[in-house]
């Protein structure tokens, strides 16, 4: 009678089957990362942001002088509302850019404090409409689709009646303060003063 050897024995040891589990689940691991990862630098690349919106922002001065319509929009860094919709309207901004003015307005700079209380500025993102000729068309308040802030873009450069207009979406509450806490020279700036 033969017995049986160990190199002879058909089956395999169970700490290889534990192995093998244990190399699938990490490969597993590895794509699920990886796919994160990819995901995630895509959508942190193709992202805009309000300080970039601000930094191609057309200072009001020029928007109300420069014979096109334009779209206002009052918003804070601290805004989440603004910060969501940011990636749409820098979209839009560079859809629209040569036939409509993008302006951005800082409520934390007390510099704006006129343009707040003229256009009753109690939410924000708050964006305002402007014709050609610098007369308030509309506004619109809050998280609005991108279709809407598009629709209403069409018709602001053919001059027609805005489809969307006085709409409200989700908002942060924003109190415009009474009177202007000091001069500040700067448009651009975001609120930030210099203590002596």
């Amino acid at each position: 009678m033969i017995k049986d050897s160990p190199v002879n024995t058909p089956e395999k040891p169970a700490s290889t089957i534990g192995v093998r589990l244990r190399n699938f689940l990490v490969a597993i691991v590895a794509i699920a990362l990886s796919v994160a990862l990819v995901l995630g630098l895509r959508t942190e690349t193709t992202s805009a942001s309000l300080a970039q919106l601000e930094e191609t922002s057309i200072p009001l001065e020029v928007a109300i002088s420069n014979g096109k319509p334009s779209i206002v929009e009052f918003y804070a860094d601290w805004c989440t509302v603004c910060q969501k919709m940011a990636p749409d309207m820098a979209e839009l901004e560079q859809q629209y850019a040569d036939q409509v003015n993008f302006v951005m307005l800082n409520v934390d700079n007390t510099k704006w404090l006129p343009e707040m209380l003229k256009y009753r500025v109690d939410g924000i993102p708050n964006f305002v409409f402007l014709a050609k000729n610098g007369e308030t068309i509309a506004q619109a308040i809050g998280d609005q689709p991108r279709l809407v802030m598009a629709s209403n873009l069409d018709a602001l450069v053919t001059g027609s009646s805005l489809p969307y207009a006085q709409t409200s979406g989700q908002v942060s509450k924003f109190s415009a303060p009474a009177a202007p806490a000091s001069n500040q020279d700067d448009p651009r700036s975001h609120g930030s003063q210099v203590v002596n």
